[in-house]
């Protein structure tokens, strides 16, 4: 039976695609002849069967590359395979891309195939002077980048590398989609791609365990399938939650179901159902009867077949949605009038003004960042059922610390700030204030490192789980050197100056990649360097002391100094910051744009002289606390509450500075 599933499973995967897919190009029309330069039916029908092909071919090496950095033993022969089937479906990946390209272009154009010099000029223009080109050329490089990665790198951090610049291999193709209308661009980009990665997760996972089946012994068998399991129920949330965005853009009212594309996206949705039925199936029955009885898995192996029939089926469909006309596409009202000075720059409406409860109550949900959120919280609680199964206690501050940054976060990146931070300067400052300075203040309170080392137990075959990966990110020389004192503070002055002062803040307010990255940043220099101003940094104390507590200070000042000044000077020594940008959005409530700014650096020199006080405040209680506290024998068994009601803290990277 094993035999059988491990070439009956990708074969059934990729047959039952196949036919989907032309059963959906018939049902939604994606087969038939365009009425002016048809390319021909080999192009209409060649261009969705190698979206399929590399569809399958990504999932199966993003897949295949994260299930082996998460589940799979590094000293077993099961790793090796595994990376050797993701060397093989990223070639796969390549030539798919290439030929998906080439009909493309034939698609665009809608020309045949020739050897005249018009032709390669042409099919220049297109790869290099057309956004779908470029983004097809790129996705093209980067699957050969991969495939090049994955025939020469077997060590841990690189595998885990490789597979982070084949997600980065999805972002092109996220953007191919699109939605006319009303429908959001941004949006409708943002909830493919997530989408995307979730489906690519999902199957290629599924993939791989058919695949290295035959050198997993039967007793490990069950619990890298049990990770694996963890890894698809999360991938069915993200797919589900993002399907349904998605959805929502392109389809708009519920009566449009009714339409061919309507109909497809039914189809697709009954596909994911059926997905999570099977999942419930895997994780109450079939996982626990194969850890008890590994002999025994004819029950799982027939029904991972089934899942990846079903898997096909939704592969298939989806395949056949981008050759599909949207409900929005068809019924888009035309413009009537000039766009406004705000839609030529930022692609959007100018929205209306905030109004005094608007801060509080809009919201422009980010998927991206939701979806972090929520799997942030979800963690967090994961560990603290963990904790309370074990006995252990946990501080009841620091689970409100972590809630407060949760919210937080959601906040600066999902609500009002989110909405208006393009179109006012002191709503991007807010919203970075939030990222840079807050939401890591309540992580470093909420203490994630020590829950996941107290909740969290380490692994004995040599793979690599949570636990591992946070020991060896907080453990790397990068991450060490950066936060000690000097670099920490450096960092975490410069960024307000690096981003206000440059054209970086440009680049965040008009580009969507540019604006995630650059929050990011922010969020990761943060988390990064402010712990350093909160815990105690003298070379081999475990305790509060004198000097440890004065560096704190000069740090924190050395910090709120620079952004006071930034502050100081946006109320007017540097003039109108972007004044092409901020100040032609045309604007018609509101502060002037120099007022606005002005308001901004207010709030950089509140965020600075509270940052100041807070790391003094914090400092001075943590030194008579543990002044109090010395002598005493140390903490209670059973209990992760250091001295004094506070943590045991090392000044050591890798003992966990995250702690308060």
């Amino acid at each position: 039976m094993n035999r059988i599933a491990r070439i009956a499973g990708p074969a059934v995967l990729v047959l039952v695609a196949f036919v989907s897919l032309l059963l959906a190009l018939v049902i939604g029309g994606g087969a038939d002849a365009a009425l002016i330069a048809d390319p021909g039916i080999a192009v209409r029908f060649g261009l969705p069967i190698a979206r399929v092909v590399v569809d399958l071919a990504a999932a199966a090496t993003i897949g295949g590359l994260a299930l082996a950095t998460v589940g799979l033993s590094r000293s077993a022969p099961e790793w090796n395979r595994a990376i050797d089937v993701a060397a093989a479906s990223a070639g796969v990946w390549t030539v798919g891309s290439a030929v998906a390209t080439f009909f493309t272009f034939l698609s665009v154009a809608g020309s045949r195939i020739s050897l005249d010099e018009q032709f390669g000029q042409s099919m220049g223009v297109f790869l290099t002077g057309t956004d779908l080109g470029l983004a097809w050329l790129v996705t093209v490089l980067i699957a050969a980048a991969v495939t090049v990665l994955c025939f020469a790198v077997r060590g841990r951090g690189m595998v885990a590398l490789t597979a982070g610049v084949a997600m980065v291999g999805l972002v092109p193709l996220a953007q191919q989609g699109h939605a006319a209308g009303t429908a959001s661009h941004d949006a409708a980009v943002t909830a493919l791609g997530l989408h995307l990665v979730g489906a690519a997760l999902w199957v290629g996972g599924l993939l791989l365990l058919t695949l290295i089946r035959s050198v997993v012994p039967a007793e490990r068998l069950g619990a890298v399938v049990a990770r694996y399991s963890s890894i698809a129920l999360g991938c069915f949330v993200l797919v589900a939650v993002s399907g349904v965005a998605s959805a929502q853009i392109r389809v708009g009212a519920f009566s449009n179901l009714s339409t061919p594309y309507g109909v497809l996206v039914l189809v697709k949705t009954a596909a994911i159902v059926a997905l999570g039925v099977l999942g419930v199936l895997h994780r109450r029955r079939t996982i626990t009867a194969l850890t008890a009885t590994p002999q025994r898995a004819r029950p799982f192996w027939t029904l991972v077949v089934v899942e990846l029939a079903v898997m096909g089926v939704a592969s298939g469909f989806a395949a056949a949605l981008g050759r599909t006309a949207t409900p929005i596409d068809q019924i888009a009202p035309s413009k009537t009038s000039d766009p406004s000075p705000a839609e030529i720059l930022t692609d959007d409406p100018l929205p209306a003004a905030p109004g005094a409860w608007g801060w509080l109550t809009q919201w422009n949900l980010d998927l991206v960042w939701l979806m972090l959120a929520v799997l942030l919280a979800a963690t967090y609680i994961a560990g603290l059922v963990r904790l309370r199964r074990q006995g252990t206690s946990w501080p009841w501050h620091r689970v409100v610390a972590a809630a407060v940054a949760v919210v937080c976060l959601a906040v600066a990146t999902s609500g009002a700030l989110h909405t208006y931070d393009r179109f006012l300067m002191s709503a991007n400052v807010g919203a970075h204030v939030l990222l840079g300075v807050v939401v890591p203040a309540l992580a470093w309170a909420a203490a994630p490192v020590r829950l996941i080392r107290a909740a969290v137990h380490p692994r004995t075959d040599d793979s690599t789980g949570v636990r591992e990966w946070t020991g060896l990110l907080v453990d790397n020389p990068t991450v060490r050197y950066l936060v000690q004192p000097f670099p920490a503070f450096l960092l975490l002055a410069g960024i307000w100056w690096a981003f206000y002062g440059t054209q970086a803040v440009r680049w965040s307010a008009g580009d969507p990649i540019g604006r995630t990255l650059v929050d990011v940043l922010f969020l990761l220099v943060g988390v990064l360097a402010l712990p350093t101003l909160l815990t105690p940094v003298a070379a081999a104390a475990r305790a509060a002391s004198r000097s440890a507590f004065l560096v704190r200070v000069v740090g924190a000042a050395v910090v709120a100094a620079g952004m006071v000044s930034l502050g100081v000077a946006m109320q007017g020594a540097l003039g109108l910051l972007q004044a092409s940008w901020f100040g032609a959005m045309g604007r018609t409530w509101g502060p002037y744009p120099v007022t606005d700014q002005a308001r901004a650096g207010v709030v950089l020199v509140v965020a600075g002289v509270l940052l100041l006080v807070s790391v003094v405040a914090v400092g001075a209680v943590r030194v008579q606390r543990d002044r109090a506290a010395r002598g005493d024998s140390g903490p209670e068994r059973g209990s992760v509450v250091g001295p004094g009601g506070g943590a045991d803290v090392s000044p050591v990277v890798g003992a966990d500075r995250s702690t308060p």
